[in-house]
């Protein structure tokens, strides 16, 4: 009973990662868009202000899932870092470049020097979600066990490349729907539109490549399939299809607010759906959750804290993101709203 308890910690604490990190993946993906220096200098100046009060504490959630994987299920945890070393490394070294880009990037005085920590950013916001949706994806097609070896075939696969992509999708369609909000709360009014575009695009990605996985699935990841084309995982699925639909039906209507939320159900409902398609089994069809867990005492203690960082940390975080979807941590200063205006405009 504890284990299964701390699989779905182990899961919330995955869809807590890939709604709010996915966010800043997707506002590196569309910084990795804008394009050149002129072109691109507006989307920029708006994609730094957006991200630079919570980028940090994202991180947060990914540090949370590995701690949970490594004291609550620690075999899971050794199969799959020796089959998966390779792109959990490229993911580790993206995530670090994407740190170190973000930060440098803007106190950088030289444009050569700004023109190369932003490539690292922006670059590393495309591949990091790639390779961490290549991992789920080679264990959602059964290609990871206890035992198994690290070999290209374990993330180099169809559903591996497919949860990639549709990482990739997903984060961009989070980070221009939050982006949208972003333009209106720093009264950028071209850019609402700029970014409306980009999000709407992006869902429509995100749907093709939702189509393109059912036969895909079928074939190379049957278990996990099954589980989503029934029970709970279904539903879950129509859900986060519904919730999608929604968005993009706000987004037409310019109701960026409540897109926020829409999309990031339709993010959390699709890995709520993932995990039920597992159900019992952490690593498909060899490793059930029973099976994987630690020591009766360790689960319980893991259990405790995770109480103790609910109720501490919890209400902190909270606070953070409503007080950025306010715009009360970084008020813009004059140099800032001289900097975003757009071509034209009178000084």
């Amino acid at each position: 009973m504890m284990a299964d308890v701390i699989a779905w910690v182990l899961v919330l604490a995955i869809a807590a990662y890939a709604c709010a990190g996915g966010t800043d993946y997707g506002a590196g993906f569309w910084d990795l868009m804008a394009g050149g220096a002129d072109r691109g200098k507006r989307p920029r100046w708006l994609i730094d202000h957006a991200m630079a009060p919570v980028w940090e504490v994202n991180n947060v959630w990914l540090i949370f899932v590995f701690i949970v994987m490594w004291t609550g299920f620690p075999t899971m945890f050794q199969a799959v870092f020796e089959a998966m070393w390779l792109p959990l490394a490229l993911a580790a070294v993206g995530l670090v470049l994407r740190g170190a880009g973000f930060a440098l990037r803007k106190p950088s005085r030289r444009l050569a020097g700004r023109r190369i920590y932003g490539a690292m950013f922006a670059i590393s916001s495309l591949l990091t979600p790639f390779f961490l949706g290549a991992v789920l994806g080679g264990i959602a097609s059964g290609r990871v066990a206890v035992g198994t070896t690290a070999s290209a075939d374990a993330w180099a696969n169809p559903t591996s490349v497919l949860a990639g992509l549709l990482a990739i999708a997903a984060t961009a369609f989070l980070g221009a729907v939050f982006l949208c909000a972003d333009a209106r709360r720093f009264d950028a009014g071209d850019l609402v539109d700029y970014f409306r575009r980009r999000a709407l695009l992006a869902f429509c990605a995100v749907a093709v490549l939702a189509l393109i996985g059912l036969p895909v699935t079928h074939s190379d990841a049957r278990y996990v399939w099954e589980g989503l084309t029934g029970g709970w995982g279904l539903l879950l699925v129509v859900l986060a299809a519904i919730c999608g639909l929604a968005t993009a039906l706000l987004l037409l209507r310019r109701i960026h607010g409540w897109s926020r939320y829409t999309s990031v159900a339709s993010v959390a409902l699709t890995v709520g759906a993932w995990g039920f398609a597992q159900r019992p089994y952490l690593l498909p069809t060899s490793l059930t959750v029973a099976e994987a867990a630690g020591a009766a005492h360790t689960m319980r203690w893991l259990a405790f804290v995770t109480l103790i960082a609910i109720v501490l940390v919890g209400p902190a975080l909270v606070l953070l993101y409503r007080l950025d979807t306010m715009g009360e941590l970084e008020p813009l200063t004059d140099a800032d709203t001289r900097a975003a205006r757009a071509p034209g405009d009178n000084l």
